[in-house]
């Protein structure tokens, strides 16, 4: 039974040619290797860095366009953005009207510029999509599918809980940055919470920085609110430099009839990472492991392209991460920073001996 879950989005039958913009670590680490094991065809790659852009090129075999508007030629290519959130919305604006274009998250860096991006995705025609690839990662896939036949029963608990070290000098653009932890690893969280709970009502967050980093925010806490019969909570930590023996990157789900615990590997050891894994139990029964047939990275990250591929061919009915839904994700987004950044309720004080 647990081998028979979902694991995997079915490919295009008739793959376009996938044109990368942008060259940096993701793009090498998880893209690029996807669609190499899909088999999904990429006709070329542009970074405004040059250099970068031979180096992943010539690793990947694959050519380099020497300017934007050259690969933005590509005859009916689907786009690949793979930039940093303050550099979607130029290059949205110059995509040939009615493109199939998939944009790295986070959708811009506040909800303003994703309303502008959405706005003029719309206004191009473009059929865009977010690349929130975790909603289709083996084990996120698998576990949708065990929650949709009913085996949790109704779920009353949801807890993500990352004590990791990241090592965030990877990403040298996220210096400087007024939003980050939140809008550039745990919207991926609240994401995922949003394609399996619905949409929250509310949320309760917290985020900071830590001493030992420079960052903007790399610390967060968040209760989302699924009214009085579901607790949803978020806490992550990018700063447990202890050793490998209490790190944790898990998502549990409770229910009435079952429980199921996922394991987030690439957290664990980052980029190199550990295997996935997912569990599954239902009342009075014993913990299984689900065989799983890949990892987030890369795995996952053939997912959102396959779909938009198959939904611009008419082969899939819906655009799972529709810029549109990408934007409720954002304004969930929205919700945590403005949240965070209210006063907190004060706590009475001891009242005077008389």
């Amino acid at each position: 039974m647990r081998e028979a879950l979902a694991q995997a989005w079915p490919g295009p039958s008739a793959p376009r040619p996938i044109v990368v913009i942008g060259a940096g670590g993701i793009v090498a680490d998880a893209h690029l290797p996807a669609y190499r094991l899909a088999g999904l065809p990429v006709a070329g790659l542009f970074d405004i860095d040059g250099e970068r852009a031979a180096a992943t090129a010539a690793r990947f075999g694959l050519s380099v366009f020497p300017s934007l508007e050259a690969a933005l030629a590509v005859d009916s290519a689907v786009f690949d953005l793979a930039l940093p959130p303050a550099a979607h919305l130029g290059v949205i604006e110059r995509l040939p009207a009615g493109s199939p274009v998939l944009i790295q998250k986070p959708l811009g860096r506040d909800l303003a510029e994703a309303s502008a991006i959405l706005a003029a995705a719309r206004r191009r025609g473009l059929l865009a999509a977010v690349n929130f690839q975790l909603r289709f990662a083996p084990m996120m896939l698998a576990l949708a599918d065990w929650v949709a036949q009913g085996r949790l029963g109704e779920i009353v608990e949801a807890e993500m809980h990352v004590n990791v070290l990241t090592p965030w000098h990877l990403w040298p653009f996220l210096q400087g940055l007024e939003r980050m932890e939140i809008a550039l690893h745990s919207i991926h969280y609240l994401d995922l919470m949003r394609r399996l709970l619905g949409d929250p009502a509310g949320v309760h967050a917290k985020t900071i920085g830590h001493p030992a980093s420079t960052l903007a925010q790399t610390r967060t806490s968040a209760i989302l609110d699924y009214g009085e019969r579901l607790r949803c909570v978020l806490s992550v930590n990018h700063h447990h430099d202890f050793g490998r023996k209490f790190q944790d990157s898990s998502l549990r789900l409770e229910g009435t009839r079952g429980c199921a615990v996922a394991r987030l590997g690439v957290n664990l050891d980052y980029p190199r990472g550990e295997p996935d894994e997912l569990w599954l139990c239902e009342t009075g029964g014993e913990w299984e492991s689900v065989p799983l047939r890949g990892t987030w990275f890369p795995h996952a990250f053939i997912g959102p392209m396959s779909n938009l591929q198959r939904f611009a061919a008419g082969e899939d009915e819906t655009l799972v991460t529709a810029v549109a839904d990408a934007w409720k994700t954002m304004a969930l987004v929205e919700a945590c920073f403005t949240s965070s950044s209210a006063p907190a309720t004060p706590i009475a004080p001891l009242p005077e001996a008389r």
